[in-house]
């Protein structure tokens, strides 16, 4: 086995084998294939493609470049995973509300990724929650709570982490094949028994068109199953943020209020859509219909808020976060409205634009080694069809400084169409694979 040859056979449209790939994932973890050697694979394959069989036999390698977790519980291992988005904060409402149904959850997540917040800085958000447990304290959390959102050990998909930064910087991220073995590779290694996985669109995911959310979930979806763990997906819209509120606190505050039966809405609808086809899947119901009645009544019970309040306090948050959340929660020194600059319809937001806008904030990261600010964003957020006067605030700005918000406001006013006549939003599900 040697990296040129392998370099070689993608660059000329030849399908690896699986022994070449999982040599090379291997290399990969342990530094036997150079930077170089990774960097040119990348591009190879991003110009070449890899074919469904290679795909496969690529995620199962970087699956075992590192350790792979198993589970002895009296439930289904389950988890979710969303391509991401602006104001996505399901995870948060979802895992609980699995287990509050029976599942359980050991959900290892990310951080912000470009103009798209990460589950884990908003689990971070919440004063003393660590995300960063060893294996036995992971494990612990699970049973106990049912639920846990952590981030990956450094053992966990090694030669996923090393792809990955070299991606970063090579222009490779959009390689159909890599992101699939990225994401797969990591949710495999935690030892599941079913997924769901969230593939968003529009203006505020990565993916733009149905056309290419479609080709991702397909290939997704046909890689896991192939892989042994039972995945389907959603394609959900995102041509508005999911929750009305971008960045860390104030969508922990969204989920709250969602889990504290405060409100419904998009959020809701969208866990109770994932987790439906998950629990159907994971056979915790008799079919989608009853799992989504499962999860209402995990939501209306307050059950699901339970979960949360055990996980919360198993990872080293406050015992009565759920009863005190606005107590804890982190806010902002300036809070400022955007005023509408017309009178109109709100008919078109630039999600991507109101994520940067959350990052300019302080509320993500420019570069790797940047502190998020868990208090900034903004929040409020008027959805598509609302009607407004000129002068009247179409959203909230939270920032640290006076001229930090200025720049928000006119952020947010360049990222907001308002148009003269009636708009109809686009359907919150936009199509099922699997």
């Amino acid at each position: 086995m040697d990296a040129r040859s392998l370099i070689s056979a993608v660059r000329d449209g030849r399908a690896p084998g699986p022994e070449a790939l999982a040599w090379f994932a291997r290399g990969l973890a342990d530094g036997a294939v150079s930077d170089a050697q990774a960097g040119a694979f990348a591009m190879a394959v991003l110009l070449k493609g890899l074919g469904e069989e290679s795909r496969v036999a690529l995620t199962l390698a970087m699956r075992d470049s590192g350790r792979r977790l198993d589970w002895d519980l009296p439930g289904p291992v389950l988890d979710k995973h969303s391509t991401g988005g602006v104001g996505d904060c399901v995870s948060l409402v979802l895992a609980p509300a699995l287990a509050a149904c029976g599942a359980y959850v050991p959900m290892i997540s990310g951080r912000g990724l470009g103009h798209t917040g990460g589950t884990l800085d908003k689990m971070e958000a919440i004063p003393g929650v660590e995300t960063a447990l060893s294996e036995a304290r992971f494990r612990d959390v699970v049973a106990r709570a049912g639920c846990a959102i952590v981030s990956a050990s450094a053992d966990v998909a090694p030669a996923d982490k090393r792809l990955y930064a070299i991606r970063d910087v090579t222009g490779t991220v959009e390689s159909l094949d890599l992101i699939t073995a990225s994401i797969l590779s990591k949710k495999l290694a935690a030892g599941l028994e079913g997924l769901v996985l969230d593939v968003k669109l529009g203006s505020g995911a990565f993916m733009k068109t149905e056309a290419e959310a479609r080709a991702l979930a397909e290939a997704l979806v046909s890689t896991a199953n192939a892989a042994g763990c039972p995945t389907c997906a959603v394609l959900s819209d995102m041509n508005q943020p999911l929750a009305p509120a971008l960045g860390n606190a104030l969508e922990v505050r969204e989920a709250l209020r969602v889990l504290t039966r405060q409100v419904g809405g998009p959020l809701a609808e969208l866990t109770v859509t994932l987790g439906g086809a998950l629990l159907a899947q994971g056979g915790l119901a008799a079919d989608t219909t009853a799992a989504e009645a499962k999860l209402r009544e995990a939501l209306e019970s307050g059950a699901a808020a339970d979960h949360f309040g055990r996980m919360v306090a198993a990872m080293g948050g406050p015992v009565q976060f759920i009863e005190q959340y606005d107590r804890f929660l982190p806010e902002a020194n300036v809070i400022r409205e955007v005023p509408a600059p017309a009178s109109g319809i709100v008919s078109a937001m630039d999600g991507e634009a109101l994520g940067l806008a959350v990052v300019a904030l302080g509320g993500g990261r420019q570069v790797e080694s940047d502190r998020i600010d868990p208090a900034v964003g903004i929040a409020d957020i008027l959805p598509l069809g609302t009607a407004v006067a000129k002068g009247e605030a179409i959203a909230r700005i939270h920032a640290s400084r006076t001229d930090a918000a200025d720049a928000a406001v006119r952020a947010v006013q360049a990222a907001v169409t308002l148009g003269p006549g009636p708009v109809t939003p686009p359907p919150l599900v936009l199509g099922r694979i699997g």
